[in-house]
C-alpha cells in the first residue's frame, strides 16, 4: 500500500466502500509490489504520473493497449474529430468501412472483419463462428492459456459451471503430439483450435511457438475442416502488422484482436477467411457501443501510423536494448535472472524466486527510481520509448538489482 496520507491511499479507501475489493481483476494494485499506485493522474508518451505526482517510465502500456505512446497526437486528433461529428449513433459512421478495408488490406489471412469492444468479445465470437461454420462443438485450448474473462475461458473458477467448459479439450503449448491426441479425443466434433500468438501464461517463462507446432495446428485443422483461431489480442500489431504468426508462415482462419488496435481507445476486431464469411453472418454478435465511431477513427489512425513507423521494428529494437541493459545490470550485481518472450513484450524473472519476493523487491526499488516494471506479467514496449528512455529505465533497474542484492 502507498503512504497512508497519500491521495492514492485515500482514493483506495473510498473505492473499497463502493467497489468490491476496491477494484476488479488484474488492475487491482493490491496484487502488485508494495508502493505501487492504484490511481493515475495523466499519461504522455511513455510516461505516467500517479495521483501523488510521481513520474515513471511505463513498461506496461496500460497492459498492452498503448502501442504508439500515451495520448498520441495523431490518434487523439482523429478520435476527437470523429467525436465532434458523432460517436455512438443509431448506426455506424463511414469510418467503420474505412477501418474494415484497412484491416483486410493489412492482415493477409483476412477477407472480412467484425468489430466489438474487448478481447473477450473477440475470442468468444471466434469460437462461436467456428462452431456455426462446422456444426461441431469441441474447441481445443492450451493448458494455462488466457483467452478472456467469460465463464468458458476465465482463469477463475468462481461462478463457473462444469457445463460452461464441457466442450473444451486441452493440449500443451508447443507440443504437437498433445495436439494430435486432443484432436483424436474430439473425433468428428472438432470445431476449432484456439491458440495464443506465443505462450504468455502469467508468472512463468514465456515461450515462442516453434514452426513445427504452428504447422501441426494448421495441418490438423485443414485435415479435419476445423478453424484455426489465433488469439492475437495481446500480441497483435507488436510482432508483425499482418498477424503474429506471419513470421512462421502459418495463417489462421480466424483471429481476435484488441489491445493495441486503437492505442488505448476501446475496440476489438475479429478477422476471418473467406470460407467463414457466411457463417459469420448467422452468428448474432452485437453490443450497445460496438459501432462507436471515435474508437474506430482512433484505430484507423493507429494502424496507419504503425505502418508509417514500421512499429514492430522499432519495438523490437527498443526491447532488445532494454533486455541487454537489464542483463548487464543484473550481471554487475551477480544476480541471476531469466529473460524470455519477444523483445517487444518482455518478461524478466529471478532464479530461485518461487514467491516473487525478489521480483517484488526489484520492482518496488525500480519504481522509486522512476521505472514501472512488473514482477510476473509480460511487459510492453511502445513506439514512444526512445534509446534515452530505455537507458534511463536501466538506471532505475540498477537500483532494483541493488535492493535485491541487499535482501538476497
Amino acid at each position: 500500500m502507498p503512504d497512508s496520507n497519500s491521495l492514492d491511499a485515500h482514493l483506495r479507501q473510498r473505492a473499497h466502500q463502493v467497489i468490491p475489493g476496491g477494484l476488479w481483476g488484474h488492475l487491482n494494485a493490491a496484487n502488485l509490489p508494495a508502493g505501487y499506485p492504484q490511481f493515475f493522474a495523466r499519461a504522455e508518451g511513455c510516461r505516467l504520473w500517479d495521483v501523488d505526482g510521481r513520474e515513471v517510465i511505463d513498461f506496461m502500456c496500460s497492459w498492452g493497449p498503448v502501442v504508439l505512446g500515451h495520448h498520441h497526437p495523431v490518434v487523439e486528433d482523429a478520435a476527437c474529430a470523429q467525436a465532434g461529428l458523432g460517436d455512438c449513433m443509431n448506426g455506424p459512421a463511414p469510418v467503420l468501412v474505412e477501418l474494415a478495408e484497412k484491416l483486410v488490406e493489412t492482415i493477409p489471412h483476412a477477407a472480412w472483419c467484425i468489430f466489438s469492444k474487448n478481447g473477450t468479445d473477440a475470442t468468444t465470437a471466434c469460437a462461436t463462428i467456428a462452431r456455426a461454420a462446422t456444426g461441431r462443438r469441441k474447441i481445443l485450448v492450451a493448458r494455462g492459456s488466457y483467452h478472456g474473462a467469460l465463464p468458458w475461458c476465465s482463469p477463475s473458477l468462481a461462478g463457473v459451471t462444469t457445463e460452461d467448459r464441457a466442450h473444451l479439450i486441452h493440449f500443451d503449448y508447443n507440443d504437437p503430439a498433445s495436439v494430435e491426441a486432443a484432436v483424436d479425443q474430439a473425433g468428428n466434433d472438432l470445431a476449432g483450435i484456439i491458440v495464443t500468438a506465443f505462450r504468455h501464461d502469467m508468472a512463468r517463462d514465456l515461450e515462442l511457438p516453434t514452426p513445427a507446432f504452428a504447422q501441426t495446428l494448421r495441418t490438423l485443422c485443414d485435415a479435419t475442416n476445423a478453424a484455426l483461431i489465433l488469439d492475437d489480442v495481446r500480441a497483435g500489431f507488436r510482432l508483425h502488422l499482418g498477424g503474429s504468426w506471419e513470421t512462421l508462415g502459418v495463417r489462421p482462419d480466424l483471429a481476435a484482436y484488441s489491445k493495441a488496435i486503437a492505442n488505448g481507445h476501446p475496440l476489438a476486431a475479429i478477422t476471418g477467411a473467406e470460407w467463414l464469411r457466411e457463417p459469420a453472418t448467422k452468428v448474432f454478435t452485437t453490443g450497445s457501443f460496438w459501432c462507436g465511431a471515435a474508437p474506430m477513427a482512433a484505430a484507423l489512425a493507429t494502424i496507419t501510423t504503425l505502418h508509417t513507423l514500421d512499429a514492430p521494428t522499432h519495438l523490437r529494437t527498443m526491447g532488445t536494448r532494454l533486455r541487454t541493459g537489464l542483463a548487464a545490470a543484473a550481471a554487475r550485481h551477480a544476480i541471476p535472472i531469466r529473460q524470455s518472450g519477444p523483445p517487444q513484450m518482455p518478461l524478466m524473472l529471478f532464479d530461485n524466486d518461487p514467491d516473487f519476493r525478489l521480483g517484488n523487491t526489484f520492482c518496488t526499488a525500480a519504481l522509486d527510481a522512476g521505472a514501472y516494471f512488473h514482477p510476473r506479467h509480460n511487459m510492453f514496449l511502445s513506439c514512444a520509448h526512445t534509446p534515452r528512455d530505455i537507458d534511463r529505465a536501466v538506471e532505475a533497474a540498477d537500483s532494483g538489482f541493488s535492493a535485491v542484492a541487499r535482501v538476497g
